[in-house]
C-alpha cells in the first residue's frame, strides 16, 4: 500500500548487514506479490481490452522484479538458494511417487 503523505517513510536510518538487506529484500518481494495480485484483479474485473493487456504486463513485469530481487538475495545469502533447491527437489520427489 502506498503511503503518499511522507516522501521520507522509506528511508532507512542507517547501512543494512547482508542479513538485514536480505530481509528488507523478502519483504520487497511480498510488495511484488502484492502488486501482481492487484494488477490482475484490476484486469480481471474489467472489459476493457487495452485495460487487460496493459495490466497483465504490468503483472509480468512485477515477476521479472521478483526473479531480479531473489538473484541479489542468492548473492547475498547463497543458502536461500540452497533452501530453494532443496524444495524443489522434495517436490519432484512427492510428485514422482
Amino acid at each position: 500500500m502506498a503511503l503518499l503523505g511522507n516522501p521520507f517513510v522509506a528511508n532507512v536510518q542507517k547501512q543494512l548487514s547482508a542479513d538485514e538487506l536480505t530481509q528488507a529484500l523478502r519483504v520487497d518481494i511480498a510488495g511484488e506479490y502484492e502488486a501482481i495480485i492487484g494488477y490482475e484483479a484490476h484486469a480481471s474485473a474489467t472489459d476493457n481490452e487495452d485495460a487487460k493487456k496493459i495490466l497483465y504486463h504490468i503483472a509480468d513485469e512485477e515477476r521479472r522484479h521478483v526473479g531480479e530481487l531473489l538473484q541479489l538475495i542468492y548473492r547475498l545469502c547463497p543458502k536461500e538458494q540452497q533452501f530453494i533447491e532443496e524444495g524443489k527437489q522434495e517436490l519432484t520427489k512427492h510428485l514422482s511417487q
